[in-house]
C-alpha cells in the first residue's frame, strides 16, 4: 500500500513538473481582446444611444444593438457584463454586419454617467520640473463631477465665473470589473482600456478661489471632453510608453511620453481601491505633462474660438473648440 501511495505521489509530481510555466504578466484587460469601442448616436436622433465598435480608427462602427439586440446601449452596462459583453463584440466586429458610417453618427464620450471620475495631479516627471514642484511620494487625489464629461468633439463652454481657462492633455483609462483592495499585479486585469482625456482647468478657481481645493475649478460643465474610443487593454502594447501632445489652434504646446508617469496605471488602480470600491465605468484621469498655460512666462489662458487638439499615440485624438 505504501509502495502505491508513493508511486501515485510520483506520478502526480511528474504531471505537474511538465505542465508549462505560469506567465508572471496577468492577464490584461478582461477579455483578451483588442478592439476600439465608442459610444455615439445616429445625427437627429440623440436620444438612442448606441455602443459600437470602430471597424479601425476613424472608420465606420458596428452597431452591437443592431447585431445582438440583448446587448445593452451604455458602455457602462456593457462592462457590468464582463467578459460576455466583450465577446459579444468581438463576434458582431467579427461579422462586418451592422456598419454605421462615420458621417452617419455623433461620436459620445466613451462612457456616461460614471459612479467616479478620478484624476491624478502632479503625476509626470517632467511637469513637477516645470514648477520646481518636489516629486510626490504618494499619488495626489483629487475629482470632477462626472457632470463635466462631454463628447471627443464637443465645444468646450467657457464660464463667464473664470479668465484663466487652462487646457491639460491626460491618459484616460476605465474600470472593467469591480474591486475593493486590489493588488497592483492584478490591477490591469480590472482595466477596461485607455482613452484621451483633456482636464480643463479653470487655474483662478484652482489656485486661489475655494480655500484652493481643486474641485470647483476642475468641474465646470464640459471641462471634462473624453474620447474618441475606449481602446481595449490588450490593444495598447504599453500604456506608459506613448507620445502625448496637446495643439492649441494648431501649435504644439504640450509634447511629451507617458513614460514620464510618476504612479503608472497599475500603483493608480491598486491606490485608489484602498479607499473605494472601483466599479465598471469608473473614470481615470493619470495627469499631464508640461506645457500647460499657467506656467508659461507670461501665462496664455483659453480664449472663444480657440481650437484645442489633444493626441495620444495609438489611441487617438478629440478636438475641442472653445465658445
Amino acid at each position: 500500500m505504501r509502495l502505491l501511495l508513493l508511486r501515485s505521489f510520483s506520478t502526480v509530481r511528474t504531471l505537474f513538473s511538465q505542465r508549462p510555466p505560469i506567465n508572471p504578466q496577468r492577464q490584461r484587460g478582461l477579455s483578451g481582446l483588442a478592439m476600439r469601442l465608442v459610444q455615439f448616436h445616429r445625427h437627429g436622433d440623440a436620444g438612442n444611444i448606441r455602443v459600437g465598435v470602430e471597424l479601425d480608427e476613424g472608420l465606420g462602427v458596428v452597431d452591437l444593438k443592431a447585431f445582438d439586440p440583448s446587448m445593452p446601449s451604455t458602455m457602462r452596462e456593457l462592462l457590468e457584463l464582463g467578459d460576455e459583453g466583450l465577446q459579444c463584440a468581438q463576434r458582431a466586429l467579427s461579422s462586418g454586419q451592422c456598419v454605421v458610417e462615420r458621417s452617419d453618427i455623433q461620436l459620445l464620450s466613451p462612457v456616461l454617467a460614471p459612479e467616479k471620475v478620478v484624476c491624478v495631479g502632479m503625476n509626470y516627471r517632467d511637469h513637477c520640473l516645470e514648477q520646481n514642484a518636489p516629486i510626490p511620494k504618494e499619488p495626489i487625489i483629487f475629482s470632477k463631477f462626472p457632470s463635466a464629461l462631454t463628447g471627443p468633439y464637443d465645444d468646450i463652454l467657457l464660464p463667464s465665473e473664470s479668465q484663466e481657462v487652462d487646457w491639460e492633455v491626460e491618459l484616460a483609462f476605465v474600470i472593467g470589473r469591480r474591486g475593493k483592495h486590489i493588488k497592483e499585479e492584478d490591477a490591469l486585469s480590472h482595466v477596461a482600456g485607455f482613452t484621451v482625456a483633456n482636464d480643463v482647468s479653470a487655474r483662478d478657481w484652482q489656485m486661489k478661489r475655494n480655500g484652493k481645493q481643486w474641485l470647483l475649478g476642475k468641474t465646470f460643465d464640459s471641462f471634462c471632453p473624453l474620447g474618441p474610443a475606449l481602446v481595449t487593454t490588450d490593444a495598447v502594447k504599453d500604456p506608459h510608453n506613448l507620445g502625448v501632445r496637446c495643439l492649441v489652434n494648431g501649435d504644439t504646446v504640450q509634447s511629451s511620453n507617458t513614460d514620464q508617469m510618476i504612479f503608472k496605471t497599475e500603483a493608480l488602480v491598486a491606490w485608489v481601491s484602498k479607499f473605494v470600491t472601483l466599479t465598471p465605468g469608473d473614470v481615470f484621469l493619470t495627469g499631464t505633462p508640461p506645457g500647460v498655460g499657467v506656467f508659461r512666462k507670461p501665462p496664455v489662458f483659453l480664449k472663444k474660438g480657440d481650437v484645442v487638439e489633444c493626441q495620444i499615440d495609438r489611441i487617438g485624438s478629440i478636438i475641442n473648440k472653445v465658445v
